[in-house]
């Protein structure tokens, strides 16, 4: 049996990654593979580092769509996966990964998952956080600071 797929979906700051923990915790002794959209951006190693400073990460096209689709499919049919580690200060992929194990249960949350109709057709439970623009930009610039440098 294929593990139930959910989607948390919402703009920057949303408070998707805050749901998508509370989902972990609801679901208790149920095992989880919990991912991030934000592990799957586009390597832009080959850009020099002031043109990776202008890329719109806020575009579908921002991310490898393709890994992601694959590494749902490979969850959903039991397998584990090495989930890329993405460095939001240098805009590329650090070579490291982090082994991720099936669950009974896969959560995906990102800014666009609803947008890419490969990773949308992979979700049997789609879920949209919506919050106030204001308090998101607040929120986006606390964590950036913290957190993206």
């Amino acid at each position: 049996m294929q593990p139930l797929t959910i989607g948390v979906a919402g703009g920057t700051a949303s408070g998707k990654t805050t749901v998508a923990r509370r989902l972990v915790e609801r679901l208790g002794t149920h095992p989880v593979a919990l991912l991030d959209q934000d592990s799957y951006y586009r390597d832009l190693a080959d850009l020099p580092l002031e043109e990776r400073a202008r890329f719109n990460f806020d575009h579908p096209d921002a991310f490898d769509t393709a890994l992601l689709v694959r590494h749902l499919e490979e969850l959903r049919d039991g397998k584990a996966v090495d989930k890329p580690v993405y460095s939001f200060t240098q805009h590329t992929r650090t070579g490291e990964t982090v082994r991720v194990n099936p669950g009974d249960v896969v959560i995906l949350e990102g800014i666009l998952i609803l947008a890419l109709e490969p990773v949308r057709e992979l979700l049997d439970v789609k879920v949209f956080v919506d919050s106030d623009a204001d308090v998101r930009v607040l929120r986006r610039v606390s964590r950036d600071i913290k957190e993206r440098g």
